[in-house]
């Protein structure tokens, strides 16, 4: 899949409504697919695979808002319900049902915290949703790809993994690209913070003999993986500034499961 050519026009939910239509799913792109330019390319590799293989979806475009989870996390609750209920009256407007995140942070606000607001919806991270569409025969994975026989090792994003208990779909994908997978030595329910979980993304370090993501980072190095995958915007950008720290960028490269989904797939 040619990652350099942009995808087709993306749909919106205002445009679908206007003509009376209903996709499958609403992709929730979240703040760091629409603005940070590193994750914007994980955006696009997202669309284009649903694009692809004729998944019907939209987005909310510019009337998507920050589901407010860094505001709660940081302790600001009254701001946090503000931009929740102002989602959640959009969302039901549309008669929204099934979401589909790239973030864990929003999938796990959308899922677990909505719901006691009067936003309920299934909401699925994109890495399951891959996954169900492999399972189902309408996502093929190419045999022998440009990963087969390469050491990937994978970062389980707290929001993920400790959460909500999603270990094996990511994994599982890395498997489908016949790619060895090498574990930290924490990982899973042990798994480690990259350190921007709880608001940190948004301040100062405390002081400490070391950061996190240094730490977090040095793990992953030490496994011999040429790629670290993660699942979240939030933790490919403290280990994309691990690996830079550590000067290793010409041998270990950061990226997203869905990227790699996308150079492998049939």
């Amino acid at each position: 899949m040619d990652l350099t050519q942009k995808p087709k026009e993306v749909p919106t939910m205002a445009a679908l409504a206007a003509k009376g239509q209903t996709p499958e799913i609403l992709f929730w792109v979240g703040c760091a697919g629409s603005y940070d330019q590193r994750y914007q390319r994980v955006t696009r590799a997202f669309v284009k695979i649903l694009s692809e293989i004729g998944i019907s979806f939209a987005v909310l475009g510019e009337e998507e808002s920050c589901t407010g989870d860094p505001a709660r996390r940081a302790g600001n609750e009254f701001l946090f319900q503000m931009q929740a209920l102002s989602n959640i009256q959009l969302l039901n407007t549309y008669q929204v049902k099934s979401i589909v995140t790239a973030c864990p942070h929003c999938f796990n606000t959308l899922k677990n915290e909505y719901p006691e607001l009067g936003g309920n919806y299934e909401v699925v991270h994109h890495s399951t949703f891959l996954q169900r569409l492999i399972d189902n025969g309408r996502l093929i994975i190419k045999e022998g790809g440009s990963f087969n026989g390469k050491k990937i090792t994978f970062h389980d994003s707290c929001y993920l993994g400790r959460a909500n208990g999603i270990y094996q779909a990511p994994r599982k994908l890395l498997e489908s690209l016949d790619a060895e997978l090498v574990e930290m030595k924490r990982c899973r329910t042990t798994g480690l913070c990259c350190g921007a979980g709880g608001g940190q993304m948004f301040k100062e370090s405390e002081p400490g003999n070391k950061s996190i993501n240094t730490e977090r980072t040095e793990e992953a190095i030490s496994t011999g993986a040429s790629i670290i995958a993660s699942a979240c915007p939030f933790c490919m950008t403290m280990l994309s500034d691990g690996v830079k720290e550590a000067e290793k960028e010409d041998e270990v490269k950061v990226m997203d499961i869905t990227e790699l989904i996308a150079q492998g797939k049939g």
